[in-house]
């Protein structure tokens, strides 16, 4: 399973805005609903200092690309014939706002609803995004209007897999911090940018700004626990997840609560704790978010059943919920059903390319092995570094995807050294798990071994984790050690990978 942060990224500056006195033209106002090209994205612009957006890609337009994406990464990209695929994940957001701002009765709740972050969590950020356009573009002084523009693509992102929004939403908070300085929701959203991007430092010391600020700020509780976590202090987590709960409870705080046990090991509390969210839960955002994560929590311990019944519930509150669409394929796979799960992680990649459903069909391809399943194999890896190019082009350290896939279906060189950036950075369960197998894949198995217990020492239940250490342990002639280690994973969670749990069962049949 990969780390689970919901947010996140970095901050910006309290400098004037460009009318020099805070003040916003229409036209720049305007411009904040635009799409930034990923080209000219940068980390400081301001709603309105970028072009005018490009007219959304189509069948046939080519898409927009980083400028620094490697010629064999396009040149793969262009062969596989994924060009619509990178447009929907490079522009997707920006044809559904364009949809949404059309629609008159939208606007007509513009006010209201611009300056309640919480009406993000239980309805269409598309449509949030518009009406907060249309608001600001009368009250362009409204500190928290912009704040709550800059968490809504965060949200968007989020949702939809596009990187292209974090530059907006870093815009939008660095024009509301302009114009209130001390914002804790604008700080808040700084935190949750941060985290989205994976600079857990940044999100760790937004949050704790706000809190200044407000101490019972939600989404700076929140983005607190998540940016701990995400650095591997786990004990500080905890306290933290204790401090949300009782300045705080809710879901968005239930759920961090739940994972930060889970990560100990402590599965009942986080089944309970998942369980009282989802029975706190109201809107049908809030549903399919619980929902999900308690399906990937049952899947985890290998009960498909819990986990497709789950799914189903959150597929229930939000038909194109994306982890639910992804977790139910999984178990769908872990049961046997294999054509189903391709047929619903195909939807999946064409709506949201992201790497961890484009690795996992890539996967299921060559685990059904039919003609011309290796070719469209190797299209979604492919995909694969296409999506981690225009991350990095928008400000997204993407080096434990990049370690994860490159691994096994890349550049192991390439994977090694995202792997080590990735540790240098934190040191979490699942940055020692993607280190352990680079180094592995790379024949450096002696020093793989010791971040491979540490990704198991928690006693965070991963039968991922348990695999890869089962075979670094053979392959340093630790024999019994690594059988049981195989065996535990494939006791744990039988359908864990399309490909690696057949490799566990192999390994154990030629080390009897």
């Amino acid at each position: 399973m990969t780390p689970r942060t919901n947010e996140t990224a970095s901050g910006g500056t309290t400098e004037e805005t460009t009318s020099g006195k805070g003040e916003l033209t229409t036209e720049e106002v305007e411009c904040a609903g635009e799409p930034l090209t990923v080209e000219k994205a940068g980390a400081d612009e301001a709603p309105g200092s970028g072009p005018a957006a490009e007219p959304s890609p189509t069948a046939e337009n080519t898409p927009a690309r980083p400028a620094d994406a490697p010629r064999r990464t396009r040149r793969i990209a262009e062969r596989a014939g994924i060009a619509v695929l990178l447009a929907v994940a490079v522009t997707g957001g920006a044809i559904a706002v364009g949809a949404a701002r059309d629609k008159a009765p939208v606007a007509a709740v513009a006010v209201s609803a611009a300056v309640d972050p919480g009406a993000l969590a239980s309805g269409d950020p598309d449509a949030a995004i518009a009406a907060l356009q249309a608001h600001l573009k009368a009250q362009p002084r409204d500190s928290d209007g912009w704040a709550t523009l800059g968490l809504a693509y965060v949200e968007q992102a989020r949702t939809k897999g596009d990187p292209a929004r974090y530059p907006q939403a870093q815009a939008a908070l660095k024009r509301a911090l302009s114009l209130s300085p001390h914002s804790d929701q604008a700080l808040a959203g700084q935190a949750a940018l941060a985290a989205a991007r994976h600079d857990f430092k940044g999100a760790l010391t937004n949050a704790d700004r706000a809190l200044a600020e407000n101490p019972y700020s939600e989404r700076a509780l929140s983005s607190r626990i998540d940016a701990l976590v995400e650095l591997g202090r786990y004990d500080e987590a905890s306290r933290a997840a204790d401090t949300a709960d009782a300045r705080k409870p809710g879901v968005p705080v239930f759920t961090r609560y739940a994972y930060v046990r889970e990560l100990r090991g402590d599965v009942p509390a986080a089944r309970r704790v998942l369980e009282q969210a989802l029975g706190a839960a109201t809107s049908k955002g809030d549903i399919a978010y619980v929902a999900a994560q308690l399906g990937q929590l049952a899947w985890n311990q290998g009960d498909y059943k819990s986990a497709l019944t789950s799914y189903a519930r959150a597929l229930a509150a939000d038909e194109n919920y994306l982890p639910a669409l992804e977790g139910r394929a999984r178990a769908q796979a872990a049961s046997g059903d294999r054509a189903a799960a391709i047929k619903g992680m195909e939807l999946v990649v064409s709506r949201y390319p992201l790497p961890g459903p484009l690795v996992e069909l890539g996967e299921l391809y060559e685990a059904r092995g039919a003609a011309g399943d290796h070719e469209r194999a190797r299209e979604q890896y492919a995909l694969v570094e296409a999506w981690i190019a225009i991350a990095h082009a928008n400000g997204v350290d993407a080096d434990l995807d990049t370690a994860l896939a490159a691994a096994d279906h890349g550049d192991k060189k390439a994977a090694l050294r995202a792997a080590r950036a990735e540790w240098a950075r934190r040191h979490t369960v699942h940055t020692a798990d993607a280190l352990a197998w680079a180094l592995h894949v790379n024949g450096q198995d002696r020093e793989a071994l010791s971040y491979a217990r540490r990704a198991t020492a928690t006693g965070y239940q991963s039968a991922l984790f348990r695999y890869h250490l089962g075979v670094i342990e053979l392959a340093t002639g630790h024999k019994n050690e690594g059988r049981a280690s195989l065996q535990s994973a494939l006791k744990l969670n039988p359908g864990f990978s399309p490909l690696g749990a057949a490799t566990a069962r192999k390994a154990l049949e030629n080390t009897k």
